[in-house]
């Protein structure tokens, strides 16, 4: 059957929809109505200054409310959650979200897909950060024989390829001494999929990112075998946007970025509050939220592109393009600090990271309590009713459940680490002051 050609106008009028369908998630620049499209990752808690938090403080909303008023537009916000940063890359690169949020490695992806299809994209602020990398995390399961990331060779891990967790995994392995390519079985796999893959013994090991360790350690579900800290290199979230989405509606990204500045000051200011209210939107256990999202968490929020964080960055490329997940990255043209410059202008910079101190947090309060040492935390917790109770490693600072870490005494001295592999090392390296393992219960009793 011939089909017969459409006229010009019969045509322009089949194509108008589509051509304005196609116009952008943000709408046309004369429409009266503007939805911007936000991606974000509700149980990547390291991001919820820029989604969970900020979707329930309804701060972005607010601004863009204001804006309304000004320029006439009525102006809505299209939240979309994913499990990863990858989805969000690829509605990105079709123009059908606007700004998005993700962890490093997913950043740099975000780049060079941005620039291969057409739709540039720039990181224009950080969520949270830990600048030796704590926040990614390998796990075993309860019963695990495995001790050492050297254990892993020829076992089965599983990660998300081309995510902050494979490339610690990547790492961790290299200074192993392990092929990452060759010396494991590597399960490209969701943080879900792995979870339930370790419950039920079918992998080793998991290597994952915020908060999928600290949530199945804080379940009883795994115990952490190696902490990302000791590669003692930056690792963070943090947000992208559209070029051409920056470039016509620069106001509303500043609205945006204003909106996660004062998401970061709420959770700066009320810890406890942001880690509940993150809690009840994602159903995870607020004592794992505030894990890493606490006053003394393994994560600091601070929207500022750092130099160190930057720097972090470029480190990343050479992993990546050794996985042949990109070519080459130009890292300055994909970061842009102008939007924030402008948002942070005349205020006051946040206070730099500084070191966790223990920490406690009793059931039926809004606060917690700090402490100068992890024996003053046990004795304080020593009968009370602990909802929970955190504690640095000794060596790396990551922070970490205080009945779920490995504790060495050392007189009277009691120290805290993630790994058993760190408590050994530390025991190897004090073998002249008594150091030794001991169990949470004996550490209890000794420091009351």
């Amino acid at each position: 059957m011939r089909t017969k050609a459409l006229a010009p106008a019969a045509l322009a009028l089949v194509l108008a929809p589509l051509a304005t369908a196609c116009s952008g998630s943000a709408g046309a620049a004369d429409s009266k109505t503007v939805t911007v499209t936000v991606g974000y990752q509700s149980k990547t808690i390291n991001t919820v200054t820029a989604g969970t938090l900020l979707r329930s403080l309804g701060y972005f909303e607010q601004e863009l409310a204001a804006r309304g008023k000004q320029d006439g537009i009525t102006y809505k916000v299209d939240w979309q959650d994913y499990a990863t940063g990858a989805p969000i890359t690829a509605q990105m690169t079709a123009g059908k979200i606007d700004i998005g949020s993700m962890g490093d490695f997913p950043l740099l992806i975000n780049a060079v897909r941005g620039k291969e299809l057409k739709q540039p994209t720039h990181l224009v602020s950080v969520t949270g950060y830990n600048l030796r990398g704590g926040l990614n995390t390998v796990v075993t399961a309860p019963d695990s024989k495995l001790e050492s990331l050297a254990d892993l060779r020829g076992k089965k891990v599983s990660t998300s390829v081309g995510s902050a967790a494979d490339g610690t995994l990547v790492r961790a392995l290299q200074r192993a001494g392990i092929d990452p390519s060759g010396g494991i079985e590597k399960l490209n796999q969701q943080p879900s999929v792995g979870a339930s893959a370790l419950q039920a013994g079918s992998i080793d090991a998991l290597s994952q990112f915020v908060a999928w360790p600290g949530q199945l350690a804080f379940e009883g579900r795994a115990k952490a075998l190696y902490d990302g800290a000791e590669l003692n290199l930056p690792t963070f979230h943090g947000v992208t946007v559209r070029e051409k989405f920056a470039r016509e509606r620069a106001g509303v990204l500043d609205d945006f970025l204003r909106a996660q500045r004062r998401a970061t000051d709420h959770l700066r200011t009320e810890p406890v509050a942001a880690a509940e209210s993150v809690a009840k939107e994602t159903g995870l256990p607020a004592e794992v939220v505030y894990l890493y999202n606490g006053a003394n968490g393994i994560a600091t929020f601070d929207p500022a592109l750092r130099p160190e964080l930057i720097d972090a960055l470029k480190q990343d490329v050479p992993v990546l393009k050794d996985a042949k997940l990109v070519g080459d990255v130009d890292v300055d043209a994909f970061v842009d600090p102008e939007p924030l410059q402008r948002v942070a202008a005349g205020t006051a910079p946040y206070p730099a990271a500084v070191g966790a101190r223990p920490e406690l947090w009793l059931k039926g309060q809004t606060r917690t309590r700090s402490f100068d040492s992890p024996r003053e935390l046990l004795k304080a917790a020593r009968g009370a009713d602990v909802r929970a109770a955190y504690v640095p490693d000794a060596v790396t600072g990551t922070l970490w459940f205080a009945d779920k870490a490995v504790w060495v005494a050392e007189g009277p001295e009691l120290r805290a680490f993630v790994t058993p592999a760190g408590a050994k090392s530390y025991v190897a390296q004090h073998q002249g002051s008594g150091a030794r393992i001991v169990s949470f219960a004996e550490a209890g009793a000794l420091a009351s």
